[in-house]
């Protein structure tokens, strides 16, 4: 979707990016690569069905990058009148100039550069206002204060509107803008028992503003899941299965995502070090990139380096298929360049068929993890401890809240030891999963 002056202002940004390249080659650079992003955005938050702040941003930058056999420089500017783009120019082959070279530095391979652009529906803008987005968030904190009488207290709901548009060029050529538009809508609730008190949220986004979840529905769920945290209690130190929701497994995958990316890869700081074509998941376990898919949040046809993104496995039957790679790591490395400059895009996990309530009763006797705190990782060894909250499980029914306690083990073992991952994904990030069931790790508690 498209208007004419959204067509306009995306034919300005390129003509800037044009004329930054032009110079860059006029100066005799090896090559270069310029990006411009401006975003626009409005936020509103709330706090007890009051409104509290209300901010309208809107800013952009140009981004140069030029290379002088193997030197490197950069600079930016927000100011793209052709003398300031000049000026940014300039600083950028100074700094250049003065830099040690690094055989591995300069641009992705030509042939890698995206030559098709599939429409993948990612800007819808709409003409919010703040009363709108006001309104909203209010709504979320009315229904989340009248779910549950122990709930009695907002923490705030925020609504968002933002719209961006990004230009991306380089010496070989390639020039492409695109447009995108990202809604969101949270709500906090605070509840209290016996002088106890417990907060939880939840939140909805998409990219287009009518498809946000209902305010009712994200501050009900909100205050549901504040109260079913009252009256939490320590459990002994143990071991359990552990089931984690989806929010946590989607973060449980990120630290996969570090472990992968080429620069942990060639700095040797990873726990999957030599690990393409090893066994690193259950055979079941697949994990495929989908960077076409329309709408969704962590689509794109190239990455910041204009390299074509491309449907792929990165985990194919419990096998390690690729690292992630950018053309600096992929040089560094040998390897071939996988498009992954700037992040991954729309990881879908295999799923064994059940749902996430199906696992709890699968499970047995366990912990639902639905929180963890803390920085326990560590990703050159793998070992893993955190902080979390959550439930306790017998028989396959949720007995009572728990928290202060702490789960430990190596991602390789909890990687190899997953059990399942429920078919009812949460769609909310760039790594579309399930709950994931858990074999049993240690839990320290009281």
């Amino acid at each position: 979707m498209s208007s004419p002056s959204i067509d306009i202002e995306l034919d300005s940004l390129q003509n800037a990016v044009s004329m930054a390249l032009e110079y860059a080659k006029s100066l005799g650079t090896s090559g270069a690569e310029v990006a411009i992003s401006k975003q626009q955005g409005l936020s509103v938050s709330t706090r007890m069905k009051e409104v509290e702040t209300v901010e309208f941003n809107k800013d952009g930058a140009l981004g140069i990058t030029l290379f002088r056999d193997g030197c490197k420089g950069s600079s930016s500017t927000s100011d793209l009148s052709p003398e300031a783009i000049k000026q940014a120019v300039k600083a950028a082959d100074g700094i250049a100039r003065f830099t040690s070279a690094d055989p591995y530095n300069g641009l992705a391979d030509e042939a890698l550069m995206a030559t098709s652009f599939p429409e993948l529906d990612l800007y819808h803008p709409e003409d919010i206002s703040p009363e709108e987005l006001a309104r909203i968030s209010i709504l979320a904190e009315e229904a989340a204060l009248n779910t549950d009488p122990r709930v009695q207290t907002s923490d705030g709901a925020s609504a968002n509107a933002h719209t961006s548009i990004k230009v991306y060029g380089n010496s070989h050529g390639f020039l492409h803008g695109s447009c995108s538009s990202r809604y969101s809508l949270s709500c906090v609730a605070i509840g209290e028992i016996d002088g106890g008190m417990q907060r939880d949220y939840d939140y909805t986004v998409a990219r287009k503003y009518s498809e946000l979840l209902a305010p009712d529905l994200i501050g009900t769920k909100a205050a549901e899941k504040t109260a079913g945290r009252l009256g939490a209690r320590k459990i002994a130190t143990t071991e359990l299965p552990i089931l984690f929701s989806p929010e946590i497994a989607t973060g449980l995958m990120g630290h996969l995502v570090g472990a992968i990316s080429g620069g942990s890869i060639y700095r040797k700081s990873s726990f999957l070090l030599d690990a393409v074509g090893k066994q690193v998941f259950p055979d079941w376990f697949n994990i495929d990139e989908q960077p076409h898919l329309v709408g969704a949040l962590a689509s794109s046809a190239y990455d910041s380096e204009g390299v074509a993104t491309q449907e792929r496995k990165i985990i194919d039957n419990g096998h390690l298929a690729t690292y992630l790679l950018t053309s600096y790591s992929a040089k560094k490395l040998g390897l071939t360049n996988t498009g992954h400059a700037g992040g991954i895009y729309n990881w879908t996990l295999s799923s064994t068929g059940q749902t996430f309530d199906q696992l709890v009763k699968e499970m047995g006797t366990g912990l639902i993890i639905t929180e963890v705190m803390g920085q326990g990782v560590n990703g050159v060894t793998g070992d893993y401890s955190r902080g979390a909250a959550g439930f306790y499980v017998e028989n396959g029914v949720i007995l009572y809240p728990v928290e202060e306690i702490t789960i430990a083990g190596n991602l390789k073992d909890m990687y190899r030891n997953i059990v399942a991952v429920a078919s009812d994904r949460d769609l909310r990030s760039s790594i579309r999963t399930g709950g994931i069931l858990m074999d049993k790790m240690k839990i320290a508690g009281s």
